[in-house]
């Protein structure tokens, strides 16, 4: 038996079309099957993709409708993308109304520049650069 091959990752969301529209319009990802009218899509954007699932469909599946859908906690995933300017990007994010979790800022330990946010389901988003050296 060969060992499981990771194919993408699936964001369960309560708000899909703002969720699918941010995706889209905000970060650019090209969608590669639904609209913003489904309850499911996916994003093309290289080797991984993204894609949205309704979480209160998801929840009916696994019998766990009863549970809260945002039970409170610290983040519990970050997804992470490299980009040319962390700069420019965070001007485009202010530009479309995101706000940001943590402005750019440099990490020298981890040899990268890093600006945060969160998707309109909360989920956070880490957009970074290498440090010049």
């Amino acid at each position: 038996m060969t060992a499981p091959k990771y194919d993408f990752t699936r964001l369960l969301v309560t708000n899909f079309k703002a969720c699918f529209r941010f995706y889209r319009d905000v970060l650019g990802f090209t969608p590669g099957f639904g609209t913003e009218n489904d309850t499911y899509a996916d994003f093309e954007i290289g080797v991984v993709n993204i894609s949205l699932f309704d979480q209160a469909e998801m929840s009916a599946v696994l019998g766990t409708s009863e549970k809260p859908l945002h039970p409170a906690s610290q983040d519990q995933i970050c997804l992470v993308f490299s980009v040319e300017s962390v700069d420019d990007w965070a001007k485009r994010l202010q530009g479309f109304g995101v706000p940001l979790a943590a402005e750019p800022t440099d990490h020298p330990d981890w040899g990268i520049r890093t600006v945060h946010f969160r998707d309109p389901d909360g989920h956070l988003i880490e957009l970074n650069q290498p440090l010049t050296r």
